[in-house]
């Protein structure tokens, strides 16, 4: 499928007169809605919060993208994840563990591959901050609606939201007695269950409670032992109290706690190389990189990925007059644990390699004060605070095949080398050696933002926000190496290894008995009476050794420079201001336009993996010192703050039967924190500036009361205005790979009322995303040029056979009763569209590409009861 720029202007145009994202009834005090409920009324407006006040979308000068409560039971919607398949303008993808999830709207998004880095996506649920992605991967709770703001936030929401914002609304327990049970199977044997209660206790307070369980066998068999891989296991509880001692005082006390424990992430072999040799000739093996779809891959370690969220949250609301005050009081704890083979073969190269020992404890609070004036003036005044521990360890250890893979690579004996260096034999390259990560972070931030509306006119609002953050962490790393390879100095030994050479070959000469060096006064005789000779004995042991210095790409584990030293404080201290200023105009009742300048910011994020390494001023400074450890070389310890800034132009429409949303944007990031693989290391750093010019459109139509359509469509055109020192070289002014130009999701719901008053409903909805280069990686490829630069040309050229194309087809047909019982069967990748997520860099195996394959078609049946 083949979309151009001039369709996708024909679709935008043909969008305003269809539809997007299905429209919200704000529940209030109501059972859960059922299906009669749920048929389309042109006059429901959808209500969101997205700027911190209860609006209609209409009515929201923001961009921002509502999916309901119904939109996600009837899409088979298990987590946000699956959501991006219902807002082109987010993506979510996920690699080595459910630590490593990244979220990305308008194309930015920050990499979850180190648990220093903060996301540039704000995740909210309830109000609530969840720090890192894997804070919230587990199945959606008792939802109310998802909201995804676009652009940065800072002026609303306290922390980190430079590129946008995710905010999941629960329901708020009812008084009236009410709840559901659902219950669903599908092919690899799914089993998902589901509950929700709420009711009144008493007069004053009402309680809900949600559980839910999800479980799957993996679509990927790991053919070394025949387990499933990226299988699904996980669980969650919620607990929720209300209570209102009057009408102006409301206070909402929720607890939480979730937990999975999975076989994550398989990786398939998409390319071979030499390296790929030297792993069959050692008896291992890999997939058949032509077939990466067929789902099987080869690992000897088992890998398990599991992870314990709980959180406890109080929300208290008091109304004086036109005041409003909200305080919102949270702790969150997280913990990580996650093993993987990192080799990605049935080879022992590596025994398992422990990729997060992480726990983190959040506390935050958030206060805030809201008019509701009858004059022209209402603002919003707000502070924020944030602290954090973070904790971790990782590890990466040798396994027992290691040591021979190592002398396939080279060329040369182990034991040899053990010789070479003077070193006791079985040294080298031993099982259990390896790299121990152990660092923990402290992060202090707080901010003060504010919003001011003043109606100019009765049609004209003049929109004034700022937002003050200061960021303060401090770091501390304890890690050591234990590859007594990796920590030879190959320079200094190799020269010292020379001047025996030269000593013993100088003895021979001299007649010195067999191997005896000659001393220093022996060699100097020499040298004086036969110069020649002796430069070609120098020269002659110096290519003898020279192989010596080209084992420094097997050196793959080095010592770590611990922080804090005398050079580096392993501190950061942030602080900078935020802005929004926007105009919006009721064009008409059914029209309104705005016009907004905002920008964002995030503090600096601190490098907490072993590839950490000081800056190259702090490497020269330790070196100068005597303090820098055996093969220290420069690198980044921290990535610099982001500022975001975005330019929107919107339009939103309601005319009853259809409504529209228009968006065009120019949105940039200077200072973008990035974090890319290379083969053996992450590369952690900023690109200069990343900006995109896009248009996002979504819209609905209700052609008649049961028939609901709609259309959400983004275009995106991301380029690197600055980024000369990529890992490809100066890639200034080129298309950002891995984001796809155009995305979009069409949808349809037909809701039949039957004349015994039960209903059929049948939805469907396809989500497209144009051909794109997915991630490259492949530094490997990297070639020199004759004049001895690099050509970075070579490895774009190797990357671009690696191309994603979405073709998502989703679709469930129910039959609700009037008693809240319904019957489902549901699809999702209906069409079996097979694509890559992302590529990489194979580990420690040179100029082969490894990547992650997106899950394959599934489906099942599905009863829910709604009383």
């Amino acid at each position: 499928m083949t979309i151009t720029a001039r369709s996708a202007v024909s679709c935008l145009a043909l969008g305003f007169a269809l539809a997007a994202a299905p429209a919200f009834a704000q529940e209030e005090e109501a059972k859960p809605a059922t299906a009669a409920d749920q048929t389309a009324d042109a006059g429901n407006e959808i209500i969101v919060t997205a700027t911190k006040r209860e609006q209609t979308l209409q009515d929201t000068p923001v961009a921002v993208s509502v999916t309901t409560a119904d939109t996600i039971e009837r899409a088979q919607i298990r987590d946000v994840k699956d959501l991006a398949t219902l807002v082109p303008s987010l993506k979510v993808s996920q690699s080595q563990s459910q630590f490593a999830t990244t979220y990305t709207i308008r194309g930015f998004g920050t990499s979850g591959n180190n648990i220093g880095l903060e996301p540039s996506v704000a995740m909210f649920v309830d109000g609530v901050y969840r720090s890192r992605a894997v804070a919230q991967i587990s199945d959606l709770p008792d939802i109310q609606r998802v909201e995804v703001l676009r652009g940065p936030q800072s002026t609303l929401f306290g922390k980190n939201a430079s590129a946008g914002v995710i905010s999941i609304v629960t329901k708020e327990p009812s008084f009236s007695p009410g709840g559901s049970v659902e219950a669903s199977y599908g092919n690899y044997n799914a089993v998902v269950l589901k509950g929700y209660l709420t009711g009144g206790i008493t007069d004053t307070i009402a309680a809900s409670l949600a559980a839910g369980y999800n479980r799957r066998d993996g679509y990927i068999t790991n053919a070394f032992n025949g387990d499933d891989l990226n299988d699904r296991n996980r669980w969650f509880g919620r607990a929720q109290l209300r209570i209102e001692p009057s009408d102006s005082f409301k206070i909402r006390l929720i607890g939480d706690y979730d937990q999975i424990d999975e076989k994550c992430c398989a990786v398939s072999n998409l390319r071979p190389s030499a390296a790929t040799l030297a792993v069959q000739a050692l008896g291992g093996k890999v997939n058949d990189y032509r077939r990466p779809y067929d789902d099987i891959v080869y690992s000897d370690v088992v890998p398990f990925s599991k992870v314990r969220n709980w959180g406890l949250s109080g929300q208290m609301d008091y109304e004086v007059g036109p005041l409003t005050f909200t305080s919102i009081t949270a702790y969150r704890d997280t913990k990580l644990d996650a093993n993987q083979d990192v080799d990605f073969t049935s080879a022992a190269l590596a025994s398992g390699a422990t990729i997060g020992q992480s726990h983190l404890k959040t506390f935050t609070q958030e206060l805030r004060m809201a008019t509701n004036l009858e004059g022209p003036l209402n603002f919003l005044l707000g502070g924020y605070y944030f602290d954090e521990k973070v904790k971790s360890a990782d590890q990466i250890t040798y396994g027992k095949d290691f040591r021979h893979y190592i002398e396939l690579l080279t060329g040369q004996s182990a034991a040899t080398l053990e010789a070479t260096f003077g070193v006791p034999q079985n040294t080298f390259w031993q099982p259990g050696q390896g790299f121990f990560n152990n660092v923990s972070q402290r992060d202090k931030a707080y901010s003060l933002f504010g919003n001011a509306d003043f109606k100019v006119t009765d049609k004209l609002t003049l929109t004034l926000g700022a937002n003050y953050t200061h960021d303060a962490k401090d770091v501390t790393t304890n890690s050591k190496s234990t590859d007594v390879f990796s920590g030879i100095d190959l320079v200094a030994a190799r020269a010292q290894i020379n001047q025996v050479g030269i000593a013993r070959t100088v003895g021979g000469f001299l007649g010195l008995p067999a191997g005896t060096a000659a001393n220093a006064a022996q060699i100097a005789f020499f040298q004086s009476i036969q110069p020649a000779a002796y430069t070609a004995i120098v020269n002659g042991v110096s290519a003898q050794t020279a192989p010596l210095l080209g084992l420094a790409a097997v050196q793959f584990l080095p010592p770590f420079q611990n922080i804090p030293n005398a050079v580096e404080s392993g501190k950061s201290r942030d602080g900078d201001w935020s802005w929004t200023a926007r105009l919006a105009y009721e064009i008409s009742n059914t029209l309104n336009a705005y016009v907004s300048y905002s920008t964002g910011f995030k503090a600096s994020s601190w490098n907490l993996s072993r590839d950490s390494k000081p800056l190259l001023a702090d490497y020269n400074a330790l070196r100068a010192a005597g303090l820098a450890v055996v093969n220290l070389k420069p690198g980044s310890r921290f990535a610099l703050p982001e500022d975001s800034t975005v330019y929107e132009l919107g339009l939103k429409a309601n005319w009853g039967i259809a409504s529209a949303n228009l968006t065009f944007f120019k949105q940039s990031i200077k200072n973008f924190q990035t974090n890319t693989f290379v083969g053996a290391a992450y590369v952690f750093g900023n690109a200069d500036k990343e900006s995109t010019f896009g248009i996002e459109f979504d819209g609905r139509v209700n052609p008649t009361k049961e028939l609901t359509l709609s259309m959400a469509m983004t275009y995106l055109d991301p380029r690197y205005d600055s980024y000369p020192g990529s890992i490809f070289g100066d890639v200034s002014g080129e298309q950002v790979v891995g984001i796809s130009k155009l995305a979009a999701t069409l949808g349809a719901q037909w809701n039949h009322e039957l004349g015994n008053a039960d209903h059929l409903i049948a939805r469907v909805d396809f989500n497209y995303q144009a051909p794109v280069q997915v991630e490259p990686g492949l530094v490997d490829y990297i070639t020199t040029n004759p004049n001895g630069t690099p050509n970075y040309a070579t490895a774009r050229m190797a990357a671009y056979e690696f191309r994603r194309e979405v073709s998502d087809l989703n679709g469930s047909l129910t039959y609700a009763m009037k008693n809240g019982l319904e019957l489902s069967v549901w699809g999702r990748n209906l069409l079996d569209n097979r694509y890559l997520q992302d590529i990489f860099d194979s580990v420690a195996q040179n100029k082969s590409v490894s990547g992650y394959v997106n899950q394959p078609r599934t489906y099942g049946v599905a009863a829910r009861f709604k009383f």
